[in-house]
């Protein structure tokens, strides 16, 4: 066990590490925050408009439209609210004016929304439109980039504005920002956002399948047993899709259409993390009844973050870092979790995540809200605790001896 933690800590983790840091998928999971009051916002009035209860329905059931009108504006938008963030984010990266990466990168992706017919096509602003917003994003930015670094723009005078310098500092290279993309997609007749969602279809594929999900679930689950922050590692990467996932669940829910997606964002940190990744809450609980003082002690501490999924205090105090014993069950649970969710799911004895809730909502009470007030959701991560903590348990028990054991031996001294 000692070499394969040796293997994982030396050859592994620093590519992995490399990748959770690389500026360019930091500033994709950064931007995409731009996303979420809106997305979150949209979810309330999903919400709202969909409580099972007759009363309310037939209350509501006026206002429908008025309703829809929220959800449209709020799903409907999270693309260009990306390519606003993550151009943003980038050029600040970068160390070049923001606003103007920002501003550039909207106008591309904008460019490249308009339709054979001459007509700005909504329909990309929405969930379908997000990886050619992120495209667009980071080849606007780097076009900025190379201007800028080779001093190929126009400089105006000392004393003049600040807002007003970088505008012309940004001229030249949104000009061929512009002419790049409307060549593009006129003269060229190429759809950027077909050609992108063609290259990325088997991506979004195997990230809605279980192999795909499990796949995700042990990286992240890998990523903290060896101390990197395994959700933020692979959020530059996973999170364009889970969110794409939402945004289309969400739609598909408003309409009362099927669900296209079983893993749209909330089912990773809401079904299979609950009490934080690893379901260490169950762990937390084990610790609150312990024979052991230090246990008991750190459970306390620990207790109320990880009612709100923040499980730190036990990755690190427990700990699970690096901790052959531990280091079993925090992979092999979530595991379990995953394919049990996805298998409900898939077989239509729960429904998919359909709203934004945020992580940190408690066990329970999350996947019930995010699902749409489904109660077989709540059922499931009721269901899920007992079975996580039935996992912990034997191992929580060995690793209790050993320390009742210790707590002794530091007793007579």
């Amino acid at each position: 066990m000692k070499k394969f933690m040796d293997w994982l800590q030396n050859k592994i983790m620093p590519p992995m590490a490399k990748v959770g840091n690389n500026k360019y998928l930091v500033s994709i999971r950064n931007g995409l925050v731009l996303t979420l009051p809106a997305i979150i916002s949209g979810s309330v009035f999903l919400i709202i408009g969909n409580i099972p209860i007759k009363a309310w329905t037939d209350l509501i059931k006026p206002y429908m439209n008025m309703i829809s009108v929220a959800v449209n504006g709020s799903f409907g938008i999270i693309s260009l609210l990306a390519a606003i963030g993550i151009g943003y984010e980038l050029a600040k990266e970068l160390h070049i004016d923001a606003i103007s990466g920002a501003g550039l990168s909207t106008m591309a992706f904008i460019i490249v929304s308009f339709n054979d017919k001459f007509k700005l096509d909504t329909n990309n602003f929405s969930s379908s439109g997000l990886f050619t917003a992120i495209i667009t994003a980071m080849i606007s930015v780097l076009i900025l980039n190379f201007f800028i670094k080779r001093n190929i723009v126009i400089k105006l005078p000392n004393g003049v504005p600040t807002a007003v310098s970088n505008s012309f500092v940004s001229l030249l290279p949104g000009f061929v920002i512009l002419l790049l993309f409307w060549f593009v997609r006129m003269p060229l007749h190429i759809d950027i956002n077909q050609v992108i969602q063609s290259i990325f279809h088997p991506l979004l594929f195997a990230m809605n399948t279980l192999p795909g999900i499990l796949v995700y679930t042990f990286l992240v689950s890998l990523l903290w047993v060896c101390g990197i922050h395994g959700d933020m590692t692979l959020e530059g990467i996973a999170d364009p899709i889970f969110l794409q996932f939402l945004a289309a669940n969400g739609t598909a829910f408003a309409h009362h259409q099927p669900l296209p997606y079983a893993t749209a964002s909330g089912f990773s940190s809401l079904m299979v993390n609950v009490g934080g990744t690893g379901a260490t809450i169950t762990l937390v609980v084990l610790m609150l009844f312990s024979k052991s003082k230090t246990y008991r002690d750190l459970g306390r501490v620990a207790f109320p973050g990880a009612l709100f999924e923040i499980n730190e205090p036990v990755i690190f105090g427990f700990p699970i870092v690096m901790n052959p014993l531990t280091m079993i069950p925090f992979i092999v649970i979530p595991l379990v979790l995953a394919a049990g969710s996805y298998l409900l799911i898939s077989l239509g004895l729960m429904n998919a995540p359909v709203a934004m809730v945020p992580w940190t909502m408690p066990p329970i009470i999350g996947p019930l809200m995010a699902t749409g007030w489904d109660w077989r959701a709540a059922v499931w991560s009721a269901v899920e605790l007992v079975l996580a903590g039935a996992m912990y348990y034997p191992f929580f028990k060995v690793a209790e001896k050993g320390m009742v054991a210790k707590e002794k031996t530091m007793a007579k001294d």
